[in-house]
């Protein structure tokens, strides 16, 4: 059975060394599926510059704000949610349909199937320079996407060719296609960023550790709790950056909305190392670099905490021995001559145990408008 990472999908992060903060996205995730357990049937949510804005679920049926920056936008669209709450339900209709129509293209009954659009635009804000994207998955695998150089569609799978060939004639639908992507798209994502300014350009540093599991295993170099997410993390040696030895991990997503990558030094070490190699990270809107020099007596390691519960796995028992030999000594003594007012001491069983803390997420977010979703998956022929 194919596997799925929604959040992979939803997320799509750069790291590039030019870390100048001047390329803006607004990126939608619509997701349609049937059987999965816990998941919404149609779920739609947006993210300006890799922080959720927007979300509507097939079980609240409302289109919200996730940020509170985002609600100045009825300032001047008093009715900006309603809207956007009835596009997606339009939007939830058309794509049950497009599920069933997908499982007949690839000849398939019941089981797990999903469909995902995913669009949006980016801008310079440099260059005022735009680019918008629409792409459409099923069951995980790309199955068909819009080219706005040519308004033409490419169909990935062939089950896609019925699709290509008749969006491809509908010229009207991709002229507008072509003016939200180049036009509407961009003009939102400018309101967005210019409402979530402060948020949007903010910058945290993170914390940066250098981790190894056992002395024969490459040297991670971990940074963590960092934002905006455009930044480059890599290793140098002799001030030079070094691109062979060095494995690039992951940029992942916080539960607090900062990000955390790694960089794994791959090379066999000298013996003067730790006066050679060094660790940079370099973040989007800060001058200064994160240098963090190799030292061996800085590494975190499992070995040296497996290591350590050994140790204590002896240590611990003798010390515990050391200490009721006497006490047992002690006791025999009691034993042989109590005294006249001895009792033993009763424990207390009436002290509570501690409360769990329950902590739960605001559901708020927003949307911006969203391109009319007749062709949010594959479509009748």
């Amino acid at each position: 059975m194919w596997k799925m990472n929604l959040f992979g999908l939803f997320l799509v992060v750069v790291q590039i060394h030019s870390v100048t903060p001047v390329l803006h996205s607004l990126k939608y995730f619509q997701t349609a599926s049937s059987h999965i357990p816990n998941l919404p049937a149609y779920l739609s949510v947006g993210y300006v510059d890799g922080v959720q804005i927007f979300r509507y679920d097939s079980k609240s049926r409302k289109a919200k704000a996730k940020q509170d920056w985002m609600n100045k936008i009825t300032d001047e669209d008093p009715h900006y949610w309603e809207g956007q709450t009835q596009i997606n339900i339009g939007n939830e209709q058309v794509s049950k349909v497009n599920i069933e129509i997908a499982k007949e293209r690839f000849n398939q009954t019941g089981g797990v199937h999903m469909i995902q659009r995913m669009s949006g635009c980016e801008w310079d804000d440099e260059t005022d320079e735009v680019y918008g994207w629409q792409h459409i998955s099923f069951d995980g695998e790309d199955f068909i996407s819009f080219d706005l150089s040519t308004l033409r569609w490419i169909a990935v799978k062939p089950q896609a060719v019925v699709s290509k060939h008749k969006w491809d004639q509908e010229d009207v639908w991709n002229q507008h296609l072509k003016h939200y992507f180049s036009k509407i798209c961009p003009s939102y994502l400018k309101k967005f960023v210019s409402y979530g300014r402060d948020f949007l350009m903010r910058t945290e540093l993170p914390v940066v550790s250098l981790l190894q599991k056992t002395p024969s295993s490459p040297i991670t170099c971990h940074a963590s709790g960092f934002y905006p997410a455009v930044s480059a993390l890599f290793w140098r040696k002799d001030g030079e950056e070094l691109h062979e030895d060095v494995e690039m991990g992951e940029l992942l997503p916080n539960h607090d909305g900062t990000f955390q990558t790694t960089a794994h030094l791959k090379a066999e070490l000298p013996a003067d190392a730790e006066g050679r190699y060094e660790c940079v990270f370099q973040l989007a809107g800060v001058e200064d670099e994160m240098v963090t020099k190799l030292d061996r007596r800085s590494i975190l390691s499992n070995h040296e905490e497996d290591a350590t519960k050994v140790t204590l796995a002896v240590v611990v028992p003798l010390t515990l021995l050391a200490l009721l030999v006497p006490l047992l000594v002690l006791l025999v003594k009691r034993h042989r001559s109590p005294p006249a007012n001895y009792a033993p001491a009763s424990a207390d069983a009436s002290e509570p145990e501690p409360a769990s803390k329950s902590v739960s997420e605001p559901d708020a977010e927003p949307a911006s408008e969203s391109a009319p979703e007749a062709h949010s998956g594959t479509s009748s022929s």
